[in-house]
């Protein structure tokens, strides 16, 4: 189910992403009640909530990166969270996911490579919940903050 939804969120982003592709084609993988939850110092942080959220989620991160691309990434451990039985296969249980990220900053054209932690909560074959946790917030806030006059 996570291969599947990655799948769909790189053609999101192809298609034109936030703004010019539809949500349609990530919706069926997102609870309608789903959770993500930022780090606050980075430019898109905070909690954002539902499907809505998601998408405006995609807007902020759009408007940080010019481009945000995954690489390799690893699906370390597949726990059974009481709603399923634990093997990975999106049933349900708690997944985190390591993935390795190139990206362009929008404000200054810096180009970024990082690591991305998540964990990631399925119910009934569906992200219910998602938790990143980012290497250096720091540098990422630092790289999308626009050049200050004089400097």
């Amino acid at each position: 189910m996570l291969t599947a939804m990655y799948a769909a969120e790189a053609r999101y982003l192809a298609a034109g992403g936030p703004g010019r592709a539809s949500f349609d084609l990530l919706a069926p993988y997102f609870a309608p009640d789903v959770v993500l939850h930022q780090a606050d110092a980075l430019p898109y942080g905070g909690t954002w909530r539902g499907h809505e959220g998601m998408e405006r989620f995609f807007l902020a991160m759009s408007a940080a990166w010019t481009e945000f691309e995954i690489g390799e990434q690893r699906f370390l451990v597949a726990e059974d969270g009481g709603e399923g039985d634990g093997d990975g296969d999106g049933d349900g249980g708690t997944v985190v996911v390591r993935s390795e990220i190139r990206a362009r900053a929008r404000a200054t054209g810096r180009e970024l490579t990082f690591p991305i932690l998540q964990t990631i909560t399925i119910a009934d074959g569906r992200i219910t919940e998602v938790w990143p946790f980012y290497w250096d917030t720091a540098a990422l806030a630092e790289a999308c903050r626009e050049e200050q006059a004089g400097q």
